[in-house]
């Protein structure tokens, strides 16, 4: 099978991005592709048709291949819980939770088997696969156990791309550091660097790339410039470089950044809004006033509870929403506004039962058994009849007594969606809960949501007859292909193709 391997020197060099944009860019010349990641360790996941779980980044290149997502392109996904341990996901199903040691012991053998059987299926389907590996491939310490950079590329025969972050300094020093760090096999299989994130004047530039290319006899291929784009991170670190005010600051939505957050891609659309400032607010940050607080998944649910109620950020959390305040929970975020979560087999660390925010008369059982599936539903709120699709991923199952207010004998909370087990709203629609990740994806939902914000500013309703964020990012990845395409030489790259 063809296929081409993206490695970095470093963690963040722009692996995933140029995985991505190498996947339209070649998808748009007419080659049949597919993206891989033998393992990802990342909290943002997503949920393909069959109800597997990959890293989002990998459903992200999938949608730039053109492809719909599938299981194969991310065989092993780790997810970390906190506690120096992992939940494991073979082949999109949780196979169980484990420390580094115990994961090598009890996974290196089946992990290599479920990629090895991934590529096979996926080389069957597709004329060439574009294979990410993980931070660098260089690590002396852990290349024996190493099952996503060179031994990928190796099994392959796949030419190789080594890309550096000249952003952060001594980009030359990564690049010859990790090239005499790779065994001679290894090294055989680098047929390019590209520079990422450059600042400045190429001519500059130039007299470092001849002495690299002089000095490895490997061509630089692409010195990609710096640009802002917005694009899911795989892991939590990237929330510390999200955009900061916007311009126009009409409506400012505070998510609360909790110490696992999972899944923060659910408001990537709300970020794309104009009108829409999105702040990222730590446990020990000061809530002020936005217009909406944002309880978002976790990864560790009881553990995030906790850790919100001992800083005080629960407190702060329940006074706003007593002075009117409008919150949404989802997933995890949904589970901690309820009055009880109970966790009776230890499945997140430590058994017992905990107080919620008691915004909902929800109670939450913690189980080993994950939901992970699509779902396409019908909203009730904050508009009748919207499609709204998502997918569920938790495991924690919830039952919401609807209690009658006992003065008027009438509903108390209203469930959000034509499923009850999806979520509910208050008769303010002031508390919002729902499981469903995905769901600002839905262009005239979130609009509809965001128009109640409107309103209680005095501001005019934006137009809820818009399409969904999916066609929002496909112009986006039209673009990074088209800016990071016009900074890429990949002739060297597809010669060596052409001679498999």
């Amino acid at each position: 099978m063809k296929a081409i391997m993206v490695v970095g020197t470093t963690s963040h060099a722009g692996k995933s991005l140029l995985t991505t944009a190498l996947c339209r860019i070649l998808s748009r010349r007419g080659w049949r592709v597919a993206p891989f990641k033998g393992q990802n360790m990342a909290l943002n996941a997503y949920v393909t048709a069959s109800g597997g779980e990959i890293g989002h980044a990998q459903a992200v290149q999938a949608w730039a291949a053109g492809i719909a997502p599938r299981v194969e392109m991310n065989p092993i996904l780790l997810k970390p819980q906190g506690d120096m341990t992992s939940q494991v996901i073979l082949k999109g199903r949780v196979a169980g939770k484990v420390n580094a040691a115990e994961y090598y012991e009890q996974f290196f053998e089946p992990g290599w088997q479920a990629i090895e059987e991934s590529l096979q299926r996926l080389g069957e389907e597709f004329d060439l696969l574009i294979c990410e590996g993980a931070g660098s491939p260089a690590e002396v310490n852990l290349k024996h156990r190493d099952l996503t950079n060179m031994r990928v590329a190796k099994y392959l025969n796949a030419p190789t791309l080594l890309v550096v972050d000249i952003d952060r300094g001594g980009a030359f020093a990564h690049v010859i550091g990790t090239l005499e760090l790779l065994d001679p096999e290894e090294r055989a299989l680098v047929k390019g660097v590209v520079i990422n994130k450059f600042r400045g004047q190429r001519s500059i530039l130039q007299p470092g790339i001849d002495w690299l290319e002089e000095r490895t006899g490997i061509p630089v291929i692409g010195v990609v410039p710096w640009f802002d784009h917005v694009f899911p991170a795989e892991d939590s670190l990237s929330l510390l470089e999200r955009k900061g005010e916007s311009a126009t600051n009409e409506i400012t939505i505070a998510v609360v950044r909790l110490p696992r957050i999972s899944n923060f891609t659910d408001f990537d659309p709300l970020e794309s809004e104009p009108s829409v400032t999105v702040k990222y607010v730590g446990l020990r940050d000061s809530l002020g006033y936005p217009d909406a607080v944002i309880l978002p998944g976790s990864k560790t649910t009881i553990a995030d509870l906790v850790a919100m109620q001992r800083t005080g950020m629960a407190e702060a959390i329940q006074n706003y929403a007593a002075a009117g305040g409008t919150i949404l929970g989802i997933c995890g975020g949904y589970q901690m506004m309820g009055k009880v979560l109970a966790d009776p087999e230890g499945v997140e660390g430590q058994e017992g039962r905990y107080k919620g925010l008691g915004m909902f008369p929800l109670k939450t059982v913690i189980t080993g058994q994950k939901v992970s599936r699509q779902r396409l539903v019908t909203s009730n709120f904050p508009q009748v009849g919207l499609p709204v699709a998502g997918y569920e991923l938790h495991q924690g199952r919830s039952h919401l007594a609807m209690e009658p207010d006992p003065e008027t004998g009438k509903p108390l909370f209203q469930q959000l969606f034509d499923d009850s087990n999806l979520g509910a709203v208050d008769v303010t629609q002031s508390i919002w809960g729902t499981y469903l990740h995905g769901i600002f994806d839905n262009g005239p939902w979130r609009r509809a949501w965001l128009n109640r914000l409107r309103q209680q500013r005095g501001l005019k309703s934006l137009p809820t007859g818009i399409s969904n964020y999916r066609e929002q990012r496909e112009t986006m990845l039209d673009g990074l292909a088209e800016t990071i395409g016009k900074h890429l030489d990949l002739a060297p790259i597809l010669s060596h193709l052409d001679k498999q």
